[in-house]
């Protein structure tokens, strides 16, 4: 079990920065690994991953927010309907077999790796002016970012299938919401990611309290996790912001991708 411990530890650094880096909480990777090579139960390991997402919405806002990336209004609007998704969505998992929380997941991925690939033409054309305006210094291109929130209703509605996402699967709600934001929303990815990481936590906490209810926090996974993400979260905002748009697109698309097919043959099997 200690070997197990120790690898769910590098797993978890590994998570973090990803998570930390794409707005998704680090449970889409954690999860994968953990459950498909560390033999741990699926339940358990989606518990362990609420943990890892209220960890890596901690560390991540450190860098966020002092780079003026997070639009905490926003984040606070759409977490209202987030929140009531998640405890629907936490009470929905318990009641599940594994398979179909992996069939499901694997669609998740698959799901979010479309929207991305799709969206991949809207960096850079998002405009000034709408609701709950922002801006803020993309350091890797040295410009002043300006722009303006749309679609506030459609992006409430979403978000609330967010986090009934984020309560059924562990996986924070950033999966769907860093799209619906960048796409729907006239929200620039950096900041979708951002806000998402900012929102995440707080989704994450309220279903939380469901799994451990249950019985499905086990301490010897989800504290080497919850380490493990916390110096992860540190490192992986710090390189996404330098790197342009369209790389952290890419990454993030192949990334789900892989996890996806592994998701839908576990299932399978």
């Amino acid at each position: 079990m200690i070997l197990t411990m120790i690898l769910v530890f590098l797993t978890a650094i590994v998570a973090g920065a990803f998570g930390g880096m794409l707005g998704v909480g680090g449970g889409m990777v954690l999860i994968p690994i953990v459950t498909l090579f560390l033999g741990v139960p699926m339940k358990v390991a989606i518990g362990a991953s609420i943990v890892s997402v209220i960890a890596t919405s901690s560390a991540a806002q450190i860098v966020y927010v002092r780079r003026g990336l997070t639009n905490t209004r926003l984040g606070m609007v759409l977490e209202l309907a987030t929140s009531l998704g998640a405890i629907l969505g936490g009470l929905t998992a318990v009641l599940l077999e594994a398979r179909v929380l992996q069939g499901l997941f694997g669609a998740l991925l698959l799901w979010t790796a479309w929207g991305m690939h799709r969206g991949r033409h809207t960096d850079g054309a998002h405009e000034a002016g709408g609701l709950l305006p922002q801006s803020y210094l993309d350091e890797s291109t040295g410009h002043t970012v300006a722009y303006g929130v749309r679609r506030m209703p459609l992006g409430m509605g979403l978000s609330f299938i967010a986090g009934n996402v984020s309560g059924l699967l562990g996986v924070g709600g950033g999966s769907v919401k860093v799209p619906v934001m960048n796409l729907l929303m006239n929200v620039p990815l950096k900041a979708a990611i951002a806000t998402s990481n900012f929102a995440i936590g707080v989704t994450a906490a309220t279903s939380a309290a469901i799994y451990y209810g249950k019985g499905f926090m086990d301490p010897r996974v989800a504290a080497p996790t919850a380490l493990g993400i916390l110096i992860g979260a540190q490192i992986g905002p710090r390189v996404g912001a330098r790197l342009q748009s369209h790389v952290l697109r890419i990454v993030f698309t192949l990334l789900l991708l892989a996890f996806a097919v592994q998701m839908f043959v576990s299932a399978a099997r």
